[in-house]
């Protein structure tokens, strides 16, 4: 199973998701071809409902603890309630270019 594949699971598991995208941006790294090691994730949920930011990136760092000790270098996460991915029309925000890292 793909460290991707492995995120995708285990969030759709620990969250009741309406819209989710794992995207793995590696490639814009400095890391080896095919690397599985940066990730971008856009999570629309109403389990974050009422919820701070720190409080929903801890559910998610809690539901990816084990990628997170081991694989996973970067999460970008991105998290909504349904009523906020649809006041952002369902826009993903972009992700800075890399700046080189182990360059």
């Amino acid at each position: 199973m793909t460290v991707q594949s492995t995120i995708e699971s285990k969030l759709m598991t620990g969250l009741n998701l309406q819209h989710m995208e794992v995207i793995n941006e590696s490639s814009q790294h400095n890391v080896p071809p095919g690397s599985e090691s940066h990730f971008k994730l856009v999570l629309v949920s109403n389990d974050f409902t009422d919820k701070m930011l720190i409080k929903r990136h801890r559910m998610i760092n809690e539901i990816l603890a084990d990628e997170l000790a081991g694989q996973i270098h970067a999460l970008s996460m991105h998290t909504y309630t349904e009523q906020e991915w649809q006041e952002k029309s369902g826009q993903t925000p972009m992700s800075p270019p890399c700046m080189g890292g182990g360059k």
